[in-house]
């Protein structure tokens, strides 16, 4: 089932989620909803406060990575996308235990805030520890792509949005747009809940 996306102003976005466990009802259901609807929003990562709940969950598919350096046939592959086909996972309660190497930037987007992009500093290696679908605990490296995706969906669950990366100037600079997200002044071609439209419109 594809769920309506929260938009940029909702509280729960802000949120430190909670931790759940492997009692917690229907998660399989809930990951499977999560999968679709980060498909039907052609987005490569999705965190369960996106859609609404403040619990430590987020699921990922680099996919899309991989077959943007296929596609482009007369350049270089780009070696943070290595790796990138197929990489499709879930992470419950999940702890970044270190990041390393040099900080880079990539123009970074959310489907929570729709139409904008910015450039964003990340470290280039992680270390989590994190339990999968199946309540199997494990402790990886990634790197590259999958390192920032990673990074990205781990921040929603702490309540932080890649905007709040930005400097004060840049955050000042989209106050307007973000705050016409908020409103639903937006076009999207996927659900979504918008925390301050008027009713009835």
């Amino acid at each position: 089932m594809i769920l309506p996306i929260v938009a940029y102003g909702d509280a729960v976005l802000k949120k430190e989620a909670e931790e759940i466990t492997k009692e917690y009802p229907d998660l399989q259901v809930l990951i499977d909803n999560m999968f679709e609807t980060m498909y039907a929003a052609s987005g490569v990562g999705l965190a369960a406060p996106q859609i609404g709940k403040s619990i430590r969950l987020f699921v990922i598919d680099g996919s899309p990575f991989a077959e943007d350096e296929e596609d482009d046939d007369d350049v270089d592959p780009d070696p943070r996308a290595v790796g990138m086909d197929g990489f499709k996972k879930v992470f419950i309660n999940p702890i970044i235990e270190e990041e390393t190497g040099e900080e880079w930037g990539f123009q970074e987007g959310c489907l929570s805030i729709p139409k904008i992009r910015e450039e964003v500093y990340r470290h280039e290696k992680i270390n989590v520890t994190y339990f999968d679908e199946n309540f199997n605990k494990h402790s990886e490296s990634f790197d590259g792509y999958a390192a920032r995706i990673i990074q990205h969906e781990y921040d929603h669950i702490e309540g932080i949005l890649f905007t709040d990366h930005l400097s004060p100037l840049k955050r000042k600079l989209l106050t307007k747009r973000l705050q016409n997200i908020s409103k639903g002044e937006v076009k999207v071609d996927y659900k979504m809940k918008f925390p301050a439209k008027k009713k009835g419109r």
